[in-house]
Order: C-alpha cells, then sequence, then structure tokens
C-alpha cells in the first residue's frame, strides 16, 4: 500500500487541510483534489473512483469529505480500513464536522494522520495509541509526581509528630513545676526538659519558616528558651496553624518543595560507605496474555565519604535463579568476584574514588517467560447495550516484593463524560482532560497481592488499551544484595548502609 496523501475538503474539492505523504507539489495536490468531486457518479454507491494515475478513497462526513489518494496497485482493503481510522481520528480533536472547527485544529490532525501513515504505509497503531502518541505521556513525570506526594505526607506527619513532642515537654515542665530556662537572667542554668523543648521548637521553626515576618536572631540559646516558657499560648497556636495550613505552608515554599520535603523527611541512616542499588523494569505484555518483552536493568553504586574506608572490598550475595547477566567495573577485579563473589578493585593498592558515585556492578535480565511478570494485569472490557462493561484485576506474582504508589492507567474515550464505578480496590482518579482514568493502589504486597476495578462507560473494547502501569519499590526484584563489606588490609568488617529502589522505565499492556 502506498498511501500518496490524505485530505479533508469541501464537496467542490477545497482542501481545508491535507497531508502528503510522498513529495507532492502544492499545485498538484490542488489539482488532485479539484478533479475529485468531478469524477463522482451520482448515482452509484462505490467509496472509491480511479483515474490513469490515482486512486480516490473517499468517505462523506456531512458537508465534508475525508479522502485518501493512493496509488493505483494499493490493497483498496487496507485503504478502507486505514480510511475508517482517519475517520474516526477527526471527531477526537473536531467538536464538529465543519470547515472553520476543521482549520482551527488542523495542526493537530496533521500530527494524527502522521502517527498513521509513515512515508506512504500505514502504521500499526489504533486510536488509544496515537491519542496516547501525540499527548506524549510521561511515566517518569507520574513516577516524580507519586514520589513527591509521598514525601509531602511524610513530611507532614513528620511536623505533626515534632509538634506533639513540642507539647508534651512543656506540659512535663508544668507538671514537675519547673520553670522554663532564662527567667533567671542570662545565665547558662537551663533545665534538661526545657533544652530539648528548646531544641524542638528551633528545629520545627528554622526548617518551616512560616509566612511572619523573620525577627531579629538573638545570639544565645535560652532566649529562644525563654520564648517557649513565657508564652505558652504560642505553642498551640503554632500547632493550629499546623493543622489548619499545613498544605499553604508547603505550597508557600514554591520551588523549594522537594527541599523541604527531604529535610522533614524521616533521615536515611547513611555510613562512610554507601550503596544504592537500584533496578529499573521495561515490559510489555499482550491484552490477551503473554509477555511479549521484559527487560530489565541494575546496578549498584558506591559512595565513600572517608578516606580511611577507601580500599575495602564487597561481599555480594546473589541468590537470583533467573538467568540474570552479571557484569563488573573494567577496574574491578573479575576473577576474585567470579570465584570469591566480591568486588574489589585489581590492584588491591589502589582506593576507589571518594565522595563520588561509583558503578561497580550492574545486571541485566531480558526475558519473554511469563512467569517472570512480577505484576500482572488483566483488562476484560465487554460490550453492553449502553457502551462497553470494563473488568481490570491485578495479581502480585512476586509476593516478596512490596510496590508503592501503584497507578494503573486506563485510557478511556474522549466525549463520554465520567465512567460509572461499580466496585473497586483501593481509590480511583478521572482526569477528564486527558481522557484518562487512574486506579491508585498505595500498596501491593503479600497481604494485598490482587484487586480489582469495575466501572461502565460508552466506547468499545480497543479504546481501552493500552493500559500502563507506574510503581516504586525499596525491594530489589532480582535478590542481588551486599551482605558485608571488610577492609582489604586485615580484613576488619566495615559499617556500610543501603539504599533500594525499584522503578518503572515502562510497564504496558497493549
Amino acid at each position: 500500500q502506498v498511501l500518496l496523501a490524505a485530505a479533508v475538503c469541501t464537496k467542490a474539492g477545497k482542501a481545508i487541510v491535507s497531508r502528503q505523504f510522498v513529495e507532492m507539489t502544492r499545485t498538484r495536490i490542488e489539482g488532485l483534489l479539484a478533479a475529485f468531486p468531478k469524477l463522482m457518479n451520482t448515482g452509484k454507491q462505490h467509496t472509491f473512483v480511479e483515474t490513469e494515475s490515482v486512486r480516490y478513497v473517499y468517505q462523506p462526513m456531512e458537508k465534508l469529505y475525508m479522502v485518501l489518494i493512493t496509488t493505483k496497485n494499493s490493497n483498496i482493503l487496507e485503504d478502507l480500513e486505514t480510511l475508517r481510522l482517519f475517520s474516526r481520528v477527526i471527531p477526537e480533536y473536531c467538536r464538529a464536522l465543519e470547515e472553520n472547527e476543521i482549520s482551527e485544529h488542523c495542526f493537530d490532525l496533521i500530527f494524527a494522520f502522521d502517527e498513521i501513515v509513515a512515508l506512504g504505509y500505514r502504521e500499526n497503531v489504533n486510536l488509544a495509541q496515537i491519542r496516547t502518541f501525540t499527548e506524549m505521556d510521561s511515566h517518569e513525570e507520574k513516577v516524580f509526581r507519586a514520589v513527591r506526594e509521598t514525601q509531602e505526607r511524610e513530611a507532614k506527619a513528620e511536623m505533626r509528630r515534632k509538634a506533639k513532642e513540642l507539647q508534651q515537654a512543656r506540659r512535663d515542665a508544668e507538671r514537675q513545676g519547673k520553670k522554663a530556662p532564662g527567667f533567671g537572667g542570662f545565665g547558662s542554668s537551663a533545665v534538661s526538659g526545657g533544652t530539648t523543648a528548646a531544641m524542638i521548637t528551633e528545629t520545627i521553626i528554622e526548617t518551616e519558616k512560616p509566612k511572619v515576618a523573620p525577627a531579629p536572631a538573638r545570639p544565645s540559646g535560652p532566649s529562644k528558651a525563654l520564648k517557649l516558657g513565657a508564652k505558652g499560648k504560642e505553642v498551640d497556636n503554632f500547632v493550629d496553624k499546623l493543622k489548619s495550613e499545613g498544605e499553604n505552608i508547603m505550597t508557600s515554599v514554591g520551588k523549594r518543595s522537594m527541599e523541604a520535603a527531604k529535610v522533614l523527611a524521616p533521615p536515611v541512616n547513611t555510613e562512610s560507605v554507601h550503596m544504592k542499588i537500584e533496578e529499573k523494569i521495561s515490559l510489555t505484555c499482550g491484552r490477551d496474555g503473554g509477555l511479549q518483552n521484559m527487560e530489565l536493568h541494575g546496578m549498584i553504586m558506591l559512595h565513600i565519604a572517608d578516606e580511611k574506608f577507601a580500599r575495602i572490598r564487597l561481599h555480594v550475595e546473589n541468590e537470583d535463579k533467573r538467568g540474570v547477566q552479571l557484569q563488573t567495573h573494567p577496574n574491578v577485579d573479575k576473577k576474585l568476584f567470579t570465584t570469591e563473589s566480591q568486588i574489589g578493585l585489581k590492584n588491591p593498592e589502589k582506593s576507589f574514588p571518594i565522595n563520588s558515585d561509583v558503578g561497580v556492578l550492574k545486571w541485566r535480565l531480558q526475558t519473554t517467560e511469563e512467569s517472570f511478570i512480577p505484576l500482572t494485569i488483566n483488562c476484560w472490557p465487554s460490550e453492553s447495550g449502553n457502551g462497553c462493561d470494563v473488568n481490570i484485576e491485578y495479581e502480585l506474582q512476586e509476593e516478596n516484593l512490596e510496590l508503592n504508589d501503584v497507578i494503573i492507567t486506563i485510557p478511556l474515550p474522549s466525549g463520554v463524560g465520567a465512567p460509572v464505578i461499580g466496585e473497586i480496590d483501593g481509590e480511583y482518579r478521572h482526569d477528564s482532560r486527558r481522557n484518562l482514568l487512574e486506579w491508585c493502589l498505595p500498596v501491593i504486597d503479600a497481604k494485598n497481592k490482587s484487586g480489582s476495578l469495575e466501572f461502565s462507560i460508552s466506547g468499545q473494547p480497543n479504546d481501552f488499551f493500552p493500559v500502563h502501569v507506574s510503581f516504586v519499590s525499596k525491594k530489589n526484584y532480582c535478590n542481588i544484595q551486599v551482605t558485608k563489606v571488610t577492609q582489604v588490609d586485615g580484613n576488619s568488617p566495615v559499617r556500610f548502609s543501603t539504599e533500594t529502589t525499584f522503578l518503572v522505565d515502562k510497564y504496558e499492556i497493549l
């Protein structure tokens, strides 16, 4: 099939929007479209007409025509199928099939036409995929937003906890009949309970920075304790403000909201030897079952903050039985890793770099084995009298995993309103602007390994694909861990910390 051009024209042959897929002059395409109405036989119900050089395949749309211009040796059945897809795309962007509306959305239509045909040949796409490609939906952005929301929730919980500690410290001081430090002048005789409360107050106020004008800096710590003891009601007011204006406080930070969330989040216990274990999965499944492709990449990043721990060896435990391909850094002793599962430099006298992340080991797993899918998604749309009844369910196959902030995104037909939700495990969000239904699950683990969602909406079964999945996890998929770190000299153990992340690069059901 060689498609020369796709155009929307009036019944008089005037081109409103035309997209040429091979090199053609404007005069040539305008001449072909102008000749098209004269070639039609009104008495016959054909959907195509031929000349000596080209074939016109067309479909009437009220006062307009959707016309495909192809070569005479193209497959007419494929041309008709392509024409139907073109005709379904136009109502996606135009509310009315009128000349003004088509002209207003001409660029949207051209972008959509380019997704259907490339260099004159039909692409294997459906309407839902065209919508996804033109919107340029980003899974990385969704993961980023999910992580940010989690950090914000943790930050608010941490603020409330510290405020309660502050209240409790003040009550304990009052119950024991002790005055807050600083009443006897500017001496350093501070009560231990009051000092703790002062430290808590200082931490919250300096981290949160409320929107009041900044007070002059005070040189001595007891003066802040004086503020705590002298005006006890300010503590209650501050707690009330946190409860009532917590959201405003976070948004007032603006661009620094992520910084504040990181500061207030529970701190990661980072030792002088710290390792980041990160895995990313890219997976594509068919809607009728079967794994088309699954690819997983993992890496261990080593960060050393103290020079005295620069000459070390990492003891790696690999209990993976799926056939993971391992690869060490070129400067790592490969023989040592193969025989003893230890990561060390080829030259034992050399040291690892200080204060920089170094990738020492990476692994890769590529498979089409269906049992390796960590989270299976079964979407089953069935046509009913009023549209479609959609049943979608998930099941965690790798029970050792704990998936957080799971979002299962189902595309919806445009212009049909909101879906009617029947049964649901978890929560949902309907994005009417992007025509998406987001099924949100905070945690999927062995205790919550399966769930389902049922909803009804107008449409056809193909409208609800592809389904996309995103999640984050603090447990890795491949069972590869660093169990011990020892120094090269003396083989003495070294304290270390580990941070594990399992992310989604692409996870879709077509």
